[in-house]
């Protein structure tokens, strides 16, 4: 092996581990933090819409009762999901590291 190969090798492999470096510091949070908002964004909105869910009267349920077929796969999901959290002041707590 040649001294340019070595340094070649050398070059990729540090160039390999400063990438996976940057994503575990910078990149890897940010998508989690944008997830998260993303997720309460759409938790907020099913909550308005389909207050019935949990038991909160909605003057608006018959209408937004249209919007159940398409929003099937997303209805199930979100419900489980608020129904297996401890609270939601728990989640906004762990959000701002309380």
């Amino acid at each position: 092996m040649t001294l340019a190969d070595r340094i070649a090798a050398f070059r990729d492999t540090l160039e390999e581990w400063l990438r996976g470096l940057f994503h575990g510091l910078f990149t890897h949070p940010a998508y989690e933090k944008i997830e998260q908002e993303a997720e309460d964004a759409e938790d907020a909105f099913m909550l308005a819409c389909f207050p019935d869910a949990f038991g909160i009267p909605s003057p608006v349920s018959y209408y937004t009762a249209e919007l159940l077929p398409y929003l099937e796969d997303e209805f199930s999901a979100w419900e489980r999901r608020m129904w297996d959290r401890q609270s939601v002041i728990e989640r906004k707590g762990h959000q701002y590291h309380f």
